[in-house]
């Protein structure tokens, strides 16, 4: 497999059987099961858009992008709550290491500051330790995440395998949306394949 870095994992609906197309997972199978419910004991990624920010052979990480958190930013890291993308709060990352920070930011151009570092296209880390009047100036963007998702060696494969993900192509505002609830349906809606079918599919499968 290619490496999925810079990419979207778009979480397979929890459907029944009957409810769900023949659909490629990451264009690559059929698709007539519902995987994601064996793998995401704990619904941490119904749903979930994720976005891969490192992937190769020993493992991947990524960042769940359409999960906001009732916490304020300041409320965990002073200084920097004026600074975020609306809405203006804390983002679960994933179920890993949920005690760690991460700022993710959207930075024009080739410039890059101190305290920024680019992971590719116009997508950056940014050094959460640093006074944001240093990085801010060329920042575009910003989320600030609680803890991040992580696979290890061929954990993610196997499950786009199994058929748990569809695999597409990132915009950069997709990390930045301010409507992150909506997310997974605009993704899915965008995709010029029968993935675009899922994005109707209502949360409750009962009600379809």
């Amino acid at each position: 497999m290619d490496p999925l870095t810079g990419r979207l994992l778009i979480a397979v609906p929890r459907v029944r059987h009957e409810q769900l197309p023949a659909v490629g997972a990451g264009d690559d199978g059929l698709l007539h099961v519902d995987p994601i419910t064996e793998i995401d004991q704990d619904n941490v990624f119904e749903r979930s858009v994720v976005l891969i920010l490192h992937h190769d052979h020993e493992g991947a990480h990524g960042l769940i992008l359409n999960r906001p958190l009732a916490a304020e930013v300041d409320a965990v890291l002073p200084g920097w709550q004026d600074h975020v993308t609306a809405p203006d709060t804390i983002f679960q990352g994933g179920p890993v290491s949920l005690d760690t920070a991460l700022g993710l930011v959207a930075i024009p151009g080739d410039d890059e500051s101190i305290g920024i570092k680019r992971l590719f296209g116009d997508v950056a880390l940014v050094d959460l330790d640093a006074p944001p009047a240093v990085v801010m100036p060329e920042v575009g963007a910003l989320r600030i995440f609680a803890g991040y998702a992580g696979w290890e060696p061929e954990q993610l494969e196997d499950e786009i395998e199994a058929g748990a993900w569809y695999v597409v192509d990132a915009h950069t505002d997709d990390a930045f949306t301010t409507r992150p609830h909506e997310l997974w349906s605009q993704v899915a809606r965008r995709q010029r394949n029968t993935i675009a079918f899922v994005s109707s599919f209502p949360g409750d499968p009962g009600l379809n």
